[in-house]
């Protein structure tokens, strides 16, 4: 048994969808998510700077004497995930690897489809990772940097939104697709509105999954809380903390949110 919190992070509020189900998954686990909300959106920013962000982001948690840290950001995860655990001793998980195994396993035609940051689509490492799962499927990947802005500032059902999401998923529609990889921990926040956009595609987010691995983990390892264990959950961010909090309560289904700022 461990009762040391979980730690999370990413760029701002998009990690919260792997909180949702880490908190589903494992009812009994305290929580520490930082949301890097002053220097979001990673996806514009080169590699050296992605990692330097991602090691003070686990450093900060380490602090909080976390038992793992879960990088829920598609863009860090793409980057700056082994730079992490090289300089860690800690259990670390991204979210990649675990997307990129629920799209092989969802696609009957072998043809899978990815939206994502520029930085995650320009690294490669979804093909990468799911031709290492099956090297006959093929990938099909479109950048979307405007969607991670829309969401951090609630957007999730505007015209605007739906417009700009259109544009993005126009590329696929001759690509013959029947699997959708949300490669970005904000973009399940868009689900009812790809769907709407894409209705005869699955849509894979890697939060669910995530949490699953995060889980396993920590069985094997005999990490696991104890049963009724008392927690409290905290949430810290780098800048606008009444905005997490507001927009944050939509990724948590209404639960309320009481980040506190903090200086990396």
């Amino acid at each position: 048994m461990n009762n040391k919190a979980i730690g999370v992070f990413d760029s701002g509020l998009g990690g919260l969808t792997v909180v949702k189900e880490i908190m589903k998954t494992m009812p009994d686990e305290k929580i520490v998510y930082l949301g890097d909300t002053a220097r979001t959106p990673y996806g514009t920013k080169t590699k050296e700077t992605i990692i330097r962000f991602s090691v003070e982001n686990t450093n900060f948690l380490l602090k909080k004497n976390v038992k793992a840290v879960v990088v829920a950001c598609n863009t860090a995860s793409a980057l700056a995930l082994n730079e992490i655990k090289k300089q860690f001793g800690i259990n670390i998980i991204g979210v990649i690897d675990a997307g990129a195994r629920a799209a092989v396993a969802a696609t009957e035609n072998k043809r899978i489809g990815i939206i994502g940051t520029k930085a995650t689509i320009g690294s490669g490492i979804y093909e990468k990772t799911i031709k290492k799962y099956n090297p006959d499927i093929k990938v099909f990947s479109n950048p979307a940097p405007l969607l991670v802005p829309l969401v951090e500032e609630g957007w999730l059902d505007r015209e605007e939104t739906e417009g700009i999401l259109k544009y993005y998923l126009a590329p696929f529609k001759g690509k013959k697709i029947d699997t959708l990889v949300l490669g970005c921990t904000h973009y399940p926040l868009l689900k009812p509105l790809i769907r709407k956009i894409m209705p005869d595609v699955s849509v894979i987010d890697s939060a669910k999954e995530t949490a699953a691995v995060v889980s396993n983990l920590l069985i094997m390892k005999n990490h696991v809380a104890k049963k009724g264990n008392s927690k409290t959950s905290a949430f810290y961010v780098t800048d606008t903390p009444a905005a997490f909090n507001r927009v944050g309560a939509m990724f948590l289904k209404g639960r309320m949110i009481k980040a506190k700022k903090i200086t990396l």
